[in-house]
């Protein structure tokens, strides 16, 4: 997938998040059943140990209440492209 795609799909996953606090009441019903898909689309959205990681963080922040409005996807496609490129060319 290219890198602005990902970027895209991203924000969309992460407004998908969002939608918990948008419907009264069935916030907490689909915070149960989309923290677990959460965390499995983003092991298989961004590869390797970063991306397990970053799916037990998508987990977990989903899961707990009122945590759930930071965006895990789009600052994973931040550390992914932006902080570990820039550091990556600084060890260069």
């Amino acid at each position: 997938m290219k890198k602005y795609s990902k970027l895209i799909l991203s924000i969309i996953l992460d407004a998908l998040g969002y939608v918990s606090f948008v419907i009264p009441g069935i916030g907490e019903f689909a915070d149960i059943v989309w923290a677990p898909l959460s965390g499995w689309i983003m092991t298989k959205l961004y590869k390797g140990k970063p991306g397990k990681i970053a799916g037990v963080i998508t987990f977990v922040e989903e899961a707990l209440p009122f945590v759930d409005v930071v965006p895990t996807f789009t600052l994973m496609w931040f550390y992914t492209y932006v902080y570990k490129n820039k550091e990556i060319k600084e060890i260069e």
